[in-house]
């Protein structure tokens, strides 16, 4: 289950496709009951999203929800996608015991890029800090994963020394995806159109990087119907029709009744790879 807790961000990628239409974020302890009503239905596997998770609270709010279901829910696998920006070593100090992977997004290894996409805030360098994340990781033992949207601006590039040197456990990567509402159509906040590379382009991409075994190539109609989306009424979205479209929250109506309405497939999130080894105790890594 994919978490978006937040909404709120400190970046402003223009392809985003989880935007700012609120500022609510759930108390923790509803955020925790809905958690628990989670691995009562079967979850095993839990990643908190945004927005930038890192954001409430100064990371504490994710941080107690990562040690709640490693620690009380005992879940094989916790996870966080994050873009990096708000992340200290004291965080990894606290919590990095109980994450079992981190997830940082990174589009370019030339930060003039990184800063045309809107990846990035001040004068802080996002693929700098992408380095100093990496290194934590290792001296905390928590797994490390990068993620890429591909689009207009990066398509061409090569980043095979990049991520060969960065070696993470997994490269995801993305076709840059339109989802109406969001980063696309009359109501958006987000313009994404000049993002957009054809399905001939992400191929072209994948292809130059055939030779990094950690690559993950997710294309829009894997990504569309793949993922069990929670949004942070704990609401699932169903993106099949390109929209989000919200079933009740589970914390009203449960979990089996609200998934129903996820647009949720389970065969394609087979083919994309969504089940792999995800609890850090069984990946054997060389930290």
């Amino acid at each position: 289950v994919n978490y978006h807790f937040t909404r709120q961000c400190n970046y402003k990628c223009g392809f985003c496709f989880h935007t700012a239409k609120t500022s609510f974020v759930l108390p923790l302890e509803e955020a925790k009951r809905g958690l628990e009503m989670l691995k009562e239905a079967g979850m095993e596997k839990i990643n908190f999203s945004g927005g930038e998770p890192f954001l409430q609270d100064r990371g504490e709010f994710v941080g107690q929800l990562v040690q709640f279901c490693k620690e009380e829910l005992k879940l094989p696998s916790v996870s966080i996608v994050s873009n990096g920006s708000l992340i200290r070593e004291r965080w990894f100090k606290k919590y990095g015991k109980y994450l079992d992977i981190l997830a940082i997004s990174c589009d370019s290894f030339n930060e003039e890029v990184n800063v045309l996409i809107g990846r990035g805030q001040g004068k802080k360098n996002h693929v700098e800090n992408l380095h100093k994340l990496r290194q934590w990781c290792r001296e905390y033992a928590v797994a490390f994963k990068i993620n890429s949207v591909i689009n207009r601006f990066n398509v061409e590039e090569d980043m095979n020394e990049q991520i060969t040197a960065l070696n993470p456990v997994r490269w995801k990567v993305f076709q840059c995806l339109l989802i109406e509402g969001e980063n696309s159509g009359d109501d958006a906040l987000r313009e994404a159109e000049k993002f957009v590379i054809s399905d001939e382009e992400f191929e072209q991409f994948l292809d130059r990087h055939r030779d990094i075994s950690c690559l993950v190539p997710e294309s829009n109609q894997k990504m569309r119907d793949s993922y069990l989306i929670l949004d942070e009424y704990m609401r699932f979205l169903n993106c099949r029709n390109g929209r989000k479209e919200p079933s009740n929250s589970i914390l009203d109506v449960g979990v089996e009744a609200a998934i129903k309405f996820s647009g949720f497939d389970e065969k394609m999130f087979l083919k994309r790879g969504g089940k792999y080894v995800w609890s850090k105790a069984d990946m054997k890594l060389d930290w």
